[in-house]
């Protein structure tokens, strides 16, 4: 029997609680879960992709059959070259599914036969986003309940006041 292999990916900058329970339930469901960490994201992201990955891979590590890696370009290029048979993304709110939805039809006609998958956010993480955690924490609010201890730490440290 073949190996059922899923990319979960994102920016991951940084990686939350919310997206950690999307990673645990795609393992449950699946043999591999590979969380590709975008580099070039489109956005501008407070830690590299390098150190997204080592924080996401920290965060994942009691997870065995999940593993982390960095990616450049197309989402479904890099999920066919590392042998994966969906996507999985996560939706919190129906205004993640237009987004969601338009780039999986676009994916679906890139590579038809990629499919992508969405697993719903748990009730008390769909308000969480990384850009509201990194706002809040600048800010001198406590995350520490939405984000991993590593995860923390690296946001203390980066957003400390000069």
């Amino acid at each position: 029997m073949r190996e059922c292999v899923v990319a979960f990916p994102g920016s991951f900058d940084p990686i939350t609680y919310g997206h950690l329970d999307v990673a645990e339930r795609a393992a449950e469901l699946f043999d591999r879960v590979l969380v590709a960490v975008a580099r070039d994201a489109g956005k501008s992201p407070l830690f590299t992709a390098e150190e997204r990955a080592e924080l996401a891979q920290e965060a994942c590590a009691a997870l065995p059959n999940v593993e982390v890696d960095v990616f450049s370009g197309l989402v479904v290029e890099h999920a066919r070259r590392r042998g994966a048979a969906a996507i999985i993304k996560g939706l919190r709110w129906v205004s993640d599914f237009d987004r969601e939805m338009q780039m999986a039809l676009m994916n679906r006609a890139m590579v038809p036969g990629l499919p992508t998958l969405f697993l719903m956010s748990a009730a008390d993480n769909s308000f969480l986003s990384s850009s509201l955690v990194k706002e809040v924490c600048a800010l001198g609010g406590d995350v520490s309940r939405f984000v991993p201890p590593n995860v923390l730490a690296a946001l203390r440290e980066r957003l400390r006041p000069a």
